[in-house]
C-alpha cells in the first residue's frame, strides 16, 4: 500500500511539472538599444517570478520598425520613443490600447576619459575635442536629442565636421569607449547606475534642451495572442520593475 502511494505521490509531482512547463511560455521582445541593461535585469526577474522566458533583441528604433512593418516576428516592442509605438499602431502593426511610457530617457554627454567633460558640458563651446559620436538622428531617438540640444546652444554649425555617427546608441557608446571619439552624446542609463555614473567624466543634458524622451512599449499584432506578451508588460508596470529602470537613472511616470 506504501508503495502505491508513493508511486501515486510521485506521477502527482511529476503531472504538476509537466503542467507548470506547459504554462511557461516564451515572447519575442524588440528593445531599444539604451535600455539594454535594464532589460536584461528585468527578464532575468521575470523568468524567476513568472517561469516566462522574454527572448530579447536590441536594436535601433528606426531599424525595428522597419523590421515589424515588414513581418519580423516580434511581439512585443519596446521603443525609445512614444511616436514609433503611435504609428504602428495607427498602421495596424500594434494592439490598441496596449501603450505605455515605461521610461523617459535622459541624455548625456559622456567621455571616457575622467575630467573631460565639465559639469556644465562647456566643453561643448570650447571645441577642445577631436570628435563627437552621436547616433543616427533619423532613426535613433537619442541621437535626434542630441541635434536639438546643440541646435539651442548654438553650435551645431561648429560641432557637425566633428561628428562620428552611430548606427544606434549602442554603437554610438562605442565609439566614445574605444577612443574613436572623444566625447559622445548617449543614453544616461549606458554610463549611470545605482546613483552614480560608472566612469568617465559626463554632463547630464537638461531636459529643458531637448523634447522629452518618453519611452513607450506596446503589444505588436503577432503577440496579440500570446498571453506572456501580456504578462511581461503588467511585469513592467510592477514595483520589481520600476526599481531596476530607475536604478539606470531613468525618470518613471
Amino acid at each position: 500500500m506504501k508503495r502505491w502511494s508513493a508511486l501515486f505521490i510521485s506521477f502527482l509531482g511529476i503531472s504538476f511539472l509537466a503542467s507548470a512547463s506547459l504554462q511557461a511560455g516564451e515572447v519575442q521582445v524588440a528593445v531599444a538599444a539604451n535600455f539594454t541593461g535594464p532589460m536584461q535585469q528585468i527578464a532575468a526577474e521575470f523568468a524567476k517570478d513568472t517561469g516566462h522566458k522574454a527572448v530579447l533583441s536590441f536594436g535601433g528604433t528606426g531599424k525595428f520598425y522597419a523590421q515589424i512593418v515588414n513581418g519580423a516576428p516580434f511581439e512585443v516592442f519596446l521603443a525609445a520613443d512614444d511616436t514609433t509605438p503611435a504609428k504602428l499602431e495607427k498602421e495596424g502593426h500594434a494592439v490598441p490600447g496596449s501603450r505605455f511610457t515605461y521610461a523617459v530617457g535622459k541624455l548625456v554627454l559622456w567621455s571616457a576619459k575622467p575630467d573631460f567633460v565639465d559639469a556644465k558640458g562647456d566643453v561643448l563651446k570650447s571645441g577642445n575635442f577631436n570628435k563627437l559620436s552621436i547616433a543616427n538622428p533619423k532613426t535613433a531617438p537619442y541621437g535626434a536629442a542630441a541635434i536639438e540640444t546643440l541646435k539651442k546652444l548654438n553650435l551645431l554649425e561648429a560641432a557637425q565636421p566633428k561628428f562620428v555617427q552611430g548606427e544606434n546608441i549602442s554603437q554610438t557608446l562605442q565609439f566614445v569607449s574605444t577612443g574613436n571619439a572623444d566625447l559622445g552624446f548617449v543614453a544616461l542609463s549606458q554610463v549611470f547606475k545605482d546613483g552614480k555614473i560608472t566612469s568617465g567624466s559626463a554632463w547630464i543634458v537638461p531636459s529643458s534642451l531637448h523634447e522629452p524622451i518618453h519611452q513607450d512599449a506596446a503589444i505588436l499584432a503577432k503577440g496579440k495572442d500570446n498571453p506572456v506578451a501580456g504578462a511581461l508588460l503588467a511585469y513592467l508596470k510592477g514595483d520589481k520593475a520600476r526599481a531596476i529602470i530607475k536604478s539606470f537613472g531613468y525618470d518613471l511616470r
